[in-house]
């Protein structure tokens, strides 16, 4: 999808420039949240403009940079070379769906932007391996539109529901109580959701120290 509304640069960058407003309300909220050393995991890089963004803000951590299209990935090392980022791994591809997953510890994970454009099955296996990534007491941050008790919050994202349905139905905007309830039982705690511009919201949340992995609650992929 960002292939079709974004731009291919001549060193095999894509940029698109949704990525480009957001990444510094994102990089906001990720300086009060993230670790102060460890490695983040990116679901879903895409492009690589935001991980290469953050990574230059926080050289102390180590990111990794995931998606599973060739393409995107390859433009994502164009990204840390341009920004000569020493932080940044080598991307993998990591499909949510497919297990296991090629990162099997992180102290931070990111998905930005992925929930609505996948079927739910997608947000039920991001849950399950992140969780089973995170150290105790680490964090799952997600961005991106959603519902908010059963109503869109926005005509702009009810517009964009439609849309994202009629391209595929079992896409579309998902309630945000749908997502932190099935975060719960994945053994996560919601510590807080954060309005964000242009109808966005980012939610934060730890997986639980005391609480042991419910795996066999949530569908299997």
């Amino acid at each position: 999808m960002l292939k079709a509304v974004g731009q291919k640069l001549d060193d095999g960058r894509w940029f698109t420039a949704s990525a480009d407003r957001n990444k510094d309300p994102i990089l906001a909220q990720l300086e009060r949240t993230l670790p102060s050393a460890g490695l983040v995991l990116e679901i879903g890089s895409g492009t690589g403009q935001h991980i290469a963004h953050f990574a230059k803000a926080f050289p102390e951590l180590t990111w990794q940079p995931s998606d599973p299209d060739a393409a995107f990935r390859e433009s994502i090392r164009s990204w840390v070379r341009r920004e000569n980022l020493g932080n940044v791994l080598v991307p993998v591809d990591l499909d949510v769906c497919r297990f296991p997953w090629p990162v099997i510890h992180a102290d931070a994970v990111l998905c930005i932007n992925m929930i609505h454009v996948a079927p739910w099955a997608a947000t039920e296996a991001l849950l399950r391996g992140a969780r089973k990534a995170l150290v105790r007491g680490g964090m799952l941050f997600l961005y991106g539109p959603y519902r908010r008790f059963g109503r869109h919050t926005a005509p702009s994202n009810e517009a964009f529901d439609a849309q994202l349905r009629a391209s595929d139905p079992a896409w579309g905007l998902r309630d945000l109580e749908a997502v932190v309830e099935l975060a719960g039982i994945a053994g996560f705690e919601l510590a807080e959701v954060v309005d964000m511009p242009a109808n966005n919201f980012g939610v934060v949340l730890l997986s639980e120290a005391d609480r042991a992995f419910e795996q066999e609650q949530l569908s299997t992929p």
